[in-house]
């Protein structure tokens, strides 16, 4: 029964990781892979001496990091909210609230969010003047400081519902008879989350920070794109150039193969370098680890 999976797995997924070579070679489309010659680790040097490489490690890092210490406690707290709700119609309409947002494409995330910062109209602004938080519209768009503050905030909005679930059934496993053992004891409820609730989902919680400590140089891609397409003067990019949009824009829009390939391996080597030392934190603390 494994082996359909193993074949779809070495077909689709190992087999084209020959392609990485090209990052190595000097790539012309016309002559081929095998008549394209060898450069060894030019493409990486002139990505790391290319203007642009500092610039974009700080927003790929910032940006992750902000999504990682904000987007991943996120749906530990929501489950550990509804956890708390007795009223379970109230607790089915705030999870499927929570929920919807994981299913609406980028695309139509994206327009949501330019009509809800509009400067003419916009209810982001109307709100604000109207509670004299601000005097005029402010077009939070086209401040570059504003940019990852807005990038994360509905990167959060968008994904803590679906999140949640994990958490939600790690706690659903949890003994009932603990929660009676330390109400008995005379713990509140405050207490039994941080006593029972939290150590109980601590593995899974592990596993995800994991996993995420992982995926730090992934800062995002389509949100990004499609978060700054309609910013034609581009004045936000200085902020919102990440390695995944600077792959993009050097392999499909300048045609510059092997270097796009070089920039997008050397994020790929770091992930996992971190994944590992991850890993191999968490085992030597004696919690979860993925092997």
């Amino acid at each position: 029964m494994i082996l359909p999976s193993l074949a779809f797995i070495i077909v689709f997924s190992y087999i084209p990781m020959w392609g990485v070579l090209i990052a190595f070679k000097e790539y012309n489309l016309f002559t081929g892979f095998g008549a394209s010659p060898w450069v060894g680790f030019d493409h990486f040097r002139m990505f790391f001496d290319s203007p642009e490489f500092w610039n974009i490690m700080r927003n790929t890092l910032a940006i992750s990091l902000l999504k990682l210490l904000i987007g991943f406690p996120a749906p530990i707290f929501l489950a550990l909210m509804l956890n708390e709700v007795r009223n379970m119609a109230f607790k089915r309409i705030v999870q499927t609230v929570t929920y919807i947002p994981h299913f609406i494409s980028w695309v139509v995330v994206s327009g949501l969010v330019f009509s809800m910062l509009a400067v003419d109209n916009g209810p982001v602004n109307g709100v604000m003047q109207k509670f004299s938080l601000i005097e005029n519209p402010i077009n939070w768009l086209s401040v570059p400081e504003y940019f990852w503050g807005i990038l994360v905030s509905v990167g959060v909005w968008k994904e803590i519902g679906f999140g949640s679930i994990v958490y939600m059934a790690a706690i659903a496993g949890i003994n009932p008879e603990l929660y009676e053992a330390a109400a008995m004891d005379g713990a509140n409820r405050f207490k039994q989350i941080f006593l029972i609730t939290i150590p109980s989902i601590s593995p899974v919680i592990i596993i995800f920070l994991i996993l995420g400590v992982g995926n730090i140089l992934n800062a995002g891609f389509e949100d990004i794109i499609l978060m700054t397409k309609n910013l034609s003067n581009g004045i936000v990019m200085p902020y919102a150039e990440v390695i995944d949009t600077y792959v993009y824009q050097m392999g499909i829009n300048n045609q510059r193969y092997s270097y796009a390939t070089a920039a997008g391996l050397f994020k790929s080597i770091i992930s996992v370098m971190l994944l590992f030392i991850a890993n191999g934190i968490a085992r030597r603390l004696g919690k979860a680890s993925l092997w």
